[in-house]
């Protein structure tokens, strides 16, 4: 997953913990049509929603896949724009990561698209890694590492992936330049949790 940088965030925020089935559904709905527009070739056309909650500032990636395979991962970890307008530019970068091949109309049929809200990070008053791997909660806690130049981030779907906290943050160190198995000097750590949505294949004719 890649961050896209952001600016200063806002006080009030759609927090992860707020957003109920159907304002999930609407967000998977965004990136779905943002994603079939771009591959269309069609003009973009955001529409704010109804939901005046999806309409405040809040922070989000999203997460495009085929069978399994990533094809890209995009987002904010900070709430700088409205949540609506956060997911529809990231659904957007997300189809070309700079990891991945660019999306195509090939994978259409088979896209799933995940979107993750963000709560705000919480700073972790952690002194080294022993600290920070008895302080992790797995299965739970994204976890974002910095040294106030380079940033990196795993969000909490990774977990079901790399089980072992060890691992989990030894591979977040490598991701983020730093080497495996130790605390470089300056590097600080911060948590948040998320609530997923998911918006499955297959998918019908990509039309216009």
């Amino acid at each position: 997953m890649t961050i896209d940088p952001e600016a200063e965030p806002s006080e009030r925020v759609a927090g992860a913990g707020t957003l109920t089935e159907a304002q999930g559904a609407a967000l998977t709905g965004l990136a779905v049509e943002t994603v079939r527009r771009r591959l269309v070739g069609a003009e973009p056309a955001v529409v704010p929603p109804g939901e005046p909650v999806l309409s405040e500032p809040g922070a989000s990636f999203v997460t495009l896949e085929r069978r399994g395979r990533l094809l890209g991962c995009i987002g904010s970890l900070r709430p700088v724009r409205p949540l609506f307008l956060d997911v529809a530019r990231n659904a957007a970068r997300a189809m070309r990561d700079p990891r991945l091949p660019p999306v195509s109309a090939d994978d259409w049929p088979e896209l799933d698209v995940e979107v993750s809200v963000l709560t705000p990070a919480e700073p972790l008053a952690v002194a080294g890694r022993a600290e920070l791997l008895a302080a992790l909660r797995p299965g739970i806690d994204g976890l974002v590492l910095t040294d106030g130049v380079r940033r990196s981030t795993f969000l909490p779907a990774v977990w079901a992936k790399i089980a072992d906290p060890a691992v989990f943050l030894d591979r977040l160190l490598v991701k983020g330049g730093w080497p495996a198995g130790g605390w470089p000097a300056g590097l600080a750590a911060s948590r948040y949790r998320t609530v997923e949505f998911h918006n499955r294949a297959p998918r019908g004719p990509l039309g216009r």
